[in-house]
């Protein structure tokens, strides 16, 4: 008889590899960052808060009832982002699917007008610089300090950890904000940032409308002549302004304020400046002008000297309900018609004023074009306010 010998496979030794069940888990979508600050200015955010404040006072009152109030979409864009910043800074509860919207305690008091300058002013400065955690910490490196320029003041938000993509808004959110709350003066002959106290000191009022002041005017760019004619008014910012012969008021005004802000105001956001003398193109100007009122993406209107021209393309461009921004000098009084909606205020009466201010009124211009392509003020004007339905295209 053979013996036969059995050998081990040591292959059968090992354990089987465990089948997986089913399929492996999606992996979540990263959730989205929350910014450090605002997506609005203080100023634009108090909307909410007035509104609130106008028809239900301190009681709370139901979001749809209060859209309808402001005759704007609760689900819009702006609707959202108005409640969501109003909640941001401190000035209401309730976010933007809530069915009721009421005022906190500070957001009473900022739209309140039995609140004293005061309590106003202190009120103001915890929910528009000392609520927000970036803002704050800039408000204590500067106090004291000349504003320094704004290449400084985003390399600033850089170290307090700001994403590189929303440095240059968190910036012009926080000058508009300081200027409003009355913590930049023109001292020495230079715009500094002056601590709470100096402001409650002087007891100056603080809820006033834009001063916006530029600078020494600067040549303006070359047009391409090239680019115009095959204008693309997706990217276009049209500049409605009193132009005047060479070496009038008119003209030098409006050159200063091509050159000095408005174009140095946009640097950066892909908008083109044209002016209506900028225009090269065959053929006749008036149909020109038109078409880039009608079309641009963003108008820009400056009443200043009460030209009936900018009046007359004015309306044309409010019956589209399109994106557009209103500026004057301080020394014009704005027309009885368009008294109740924003404007930027520029003060051209102290050429020292002038220069010393120039970076925070780049920035105010800089938040109010964003605030009108973002859907704000589109619709914000005489005709489109007495017909909030009206609808108007061009082909």
């Amino acid at each position: 008889m053979t013996e036969t010998v059995q050998t081990s496979d040591k292959r059968k030794d090992k354990p089987k590899p465990r089948k997986r069940s089913g399929t492996a888990p999606k992996a979540k979508k990263p959730s989205r960052k929350e910014k450090p600050y605002p997506l609005l200015t203080f100023e634009e955010a108090l909307q909410l808060p007035e509104a609130i404040q106008t028809h239900a006072g301190t009681h709370k009152i139901r979001r749809t009832t209060l859209f309808d109030h402001l005759n704007k979409s609760p689900t819009s864009g702006h609707s959202r982002a108005l409640v969501t910043n109003s909640s941001k800074y401190g000035l209401t509860t309730g976010s933007y699917s809530a069915e009721h919207l009421v005022l906190t305690d500070d957001g009473n008091t900022v739209t309140s007008n039995e609140t004293t300058p005061h309590d106003l002013t202190g009120a103001q400065f915890r929910l528009a610089i000392e609520g927000i955690e970036v803002f704050k910490k800039l408000h204590e490196k500067l106090t004291g300090n000349k504003l320094p320029s704004r290449e400084v003041l985003i390399d600033m938000v850089d170290e307090l950890g700001v994403e590189e993509k929303d440095r240059s808004q968190c910036v012009d959110i926080f000058i508009s904000n300081a200027k409003y709350v009355g913590l930049l003066k023109v001292l020495s002959g230079a715009e500094r940032v002056v601590p709470l106290d100096h402001v409650i000191e002087e007891l100056q009022p603080v809820r006033r409308t834009h001063d916006v002041t530029p600078q020494e005017p600067r040549d303006s760019p070359p047009f391409d002549v090239e680019a115009t004619m095959k204008a693309d008014f997706s990217k276009t910012c049209f500049f409605i302004a009193p132009i005047g012969d060479d070496e009038s008021e008119d003209r030098k005004h409006s050159d200063m304020i091509l050159a000095a802000f408005l174009e140095q105001a946009l640097e950066g956001s892909g908008l083109l400046v044209v002016r209506a003398d900028k225009i090269t193109e065959p053929g006749m100007i008036t149909s020109q002008v038109i078409q880039y009122i009608l079309k641009s993406k963003v108008v820009v209107a400056d009443l200043s000297f009460h030209n009936p021209n900018v009046f007359y393309e004015l309306a044309i461009r409010h019956m589209t309900g399109l994106p557009t921004v209103h500026i004057i000098r301080k020394d014009d009084k704005l027309p009885f018609d368009l008294k109740d909606f924003r404007t930027i205020t520029i003060d051209t009466s102290d050429k020292y004023h002038l220069v010393a201010s120039l970076d925070s009124y780049r920035s105010e211009i800089a938040n109010f074009v964003r605030i009108a392509q973002e859907g704000g003020d589109g619709r914000n004007n005489p005709i489109l306010a007495q017909n909030p339905t009206l609808k108007v295209s061009f082909s």
